[in-house]
């Protein structure tokens, strides 16, 4: 603890007084046997530890040291992400480890890393998070759909032989649920060798398969990457068919009901953009919906759909994320694109196309039904809309395609367009880990929050606004060329 000095303090927010402030944990609305369990265990327990009444206090401590230790990553970091990270040199300090110890040394030492620390005038910023093994698959997947591929041979195949490098070869904690699966993932940051995720590892699959038949990359062991990768995510497939990002089967709501677990995000069920990335991935590599795990996701996905035709999107704001990802999918895995599924999802992205032809969503989107599609035009949202209308192939849609194109080339600037808006989602701010329908007549009583999403994470990718542009119109190019 540091003490603030009493001017500091910033008791503006206690105004009855600090003493008078109610600490107790808040009730819950709708609270049912398993909230008030939770919370009648977590009173005894602190009436316990008031009491000292705590002999294995010590050993439990030792434990969670432990643990916090062996998941450190290469890199001095936890998890590839800022509070995992931070919390665990605060708990490493707090019960007596030195400054000067390895691994708080290791961690502390990452904190001046250029990858991670922001320096803006008198100000040092911590980055929540850094996404190159998910940039750089994407980055190439704009190469191949611009033909860049030959141009940037050298750029390309150092790029390639360093995924090739990153492929998470070692278990993490994804084998709890898996203890017979091998490994075979890629991660989203640097050094993450204890949670790699499914979308990396789908979108990386994405990737090599463009390389697959080129007898260098033969020589390199691709097949062998991809086998693993292949794997390794059929070994993940949840028993409803979709993919979590992190973790198997990973939806046991009583979790949030821990007191501890306020923040309500404990949970990694599965999700559409997620599951449709997956579906991609194996229909480039020659699978098709026959496949018994396909069909299982493919049925997830049906049944997934909104009422409107669109889907929701886990990981990017929000249903033009999920129903761009969706379409592209379908195409890949051979699926009749004229089915009436498909063309509600198509008339979906129509209907949101807003007057200056781009489109754009809000993440208040997650909090307000009447929100879906709706918000700023942005470069990389209408980029997801035109890269699913594309997929789709229907004449039909051919001058809102060309209206998005033109809309992209007079919005570029400076060879990329400004994109200030979030688009990319952490933690949408449920509160109780998994998706709640916005059609849901309880939504507001459930959620206690509007669309300001005060328990939000959102995320600002900074190359999203370059690369998906790019994907976006090479595609174009590519239908209109045959």
């Amino acid at each position: 603890m540091r003490a603030l000095p009493r001017e500091n303090r910033l008791d503006e927010l206690f105004p009855e007084g600090r003493k008078n402030f109610d600490y107790a944990y808040p009730e819950k609305p709708g609270a049912d046997f398993a909230d008030t369990f939770f919370l009648t265990v977590d009173g005894i327990l602190h009436w316990i530890q008031t009491a000292g009444l705590t002999p294995l206090r010590k050993g439990a401590v030792k434990r969670a040291l432990e643990w916090i230790i062996e998941h450190q990553d290469a890199d001095g970091v936890w998890g590839g992400i800022q509070p995992p990270w931070v919390y665990s040199l605060m708990a490493i300090y707090c019960e007596g480890y030195a400054v000067d110890h390895p691994v708080l040394a290791a961690g502390l030492g990452a904190l001046d890393d250029p990858r991670w620390r922001v320096d803006v005038g008198d100000a040092t910023w911590i980055q929540a998070s850094t996404s190159p093994v998910w940039d750089t698959l994407l980055v190439l997947l704009a190469y191949d759909d611009c033909g860049l591929n030959d141009a940037k041979a050298e750029e390309v195949e150092k790029a390639v032989d360093w995924l090739l490098a990153q492929q998470v070869l070692s278990t993490g904690d994804w084998a709890v649920k898996c203890p017979n699966l091998e490994p075979g993932g890629w991660a989203f940051e640097y050094k993450n060798k204890f949670y790699p995720d499914t979308d990396d590892t789908a979108v990386a699959l994405i990737v090599l398969s463009q390389f697959r038949d080129d007898p260098k990359w033969k020589a390199k062991g691709i097949d062998q990457a991809i086998e693993r990768g292949v794997n390794w995510l059929f070994g993940m497939q949840c028993k409803g068919g979709g993919w979590g990002a992190f973790d198997k089967d990973n939806d046991k709501s009583y979790l949030t009901r821990i007191p501890f677990c306020d923040f309500g995000e404990a949970l990694d069920p599965p999700s559409v953009d997620v599951t449709a990335h997956i579906i991609e991935a194996l229909g480039k590599l020659g699978f098709r919906m026959d496949h018994p795990n396909v069909k299982r996701a493919m049925d997830y996905l049906k049944k997934e759909q909104e009422a409107d035709g669109s889907w929701f999107g886990r990981w990017g704001v929000n249903y033009i994320y999920g129903t761009g990802a969706v379409l592209p999918a379908l195409e890949a895995i051979g699926e009749d694109m004229s089915l009436a599924y498909v063309t509600r999802a198509c008339d979906w992205l129509i209907a949101h196309q807003q007057e200056d032809s781009g489109w754009g969503e809000s993440c208040a989107s997650y909090m307000d039904p009447k929100m879906a599609g709706r918000g700023p035009v942005t470069a990389s949202q209408t980029a997801w809309a035109l890269m699913g209308l594309v997929a789709a192939n229907r004449a039909s849609d051919k001058d809102a395609i060309d209206k998005g194109v033109a809309f992209l080339m007079e919005r570029q600037k400076d060879g990329t367009w400004e994109e200030p808006e979030y688009t990319g989602t952490g933690f949408p701010g449920y509160g109780v880990g998994a998706t709640i329908k916005l059609g849901d007549p309880l939504l507001a009583e459930r959620l206690k929050q509007g669309p300001e999403l005060s328990r939000a994470f959102m995320i600002n990718y900074n190359l999203y606004r370059h690369y998906f542009p790019l994907m976006a119109m090479g595609r174009v190019r590519k239908a209109m060329n045959g």
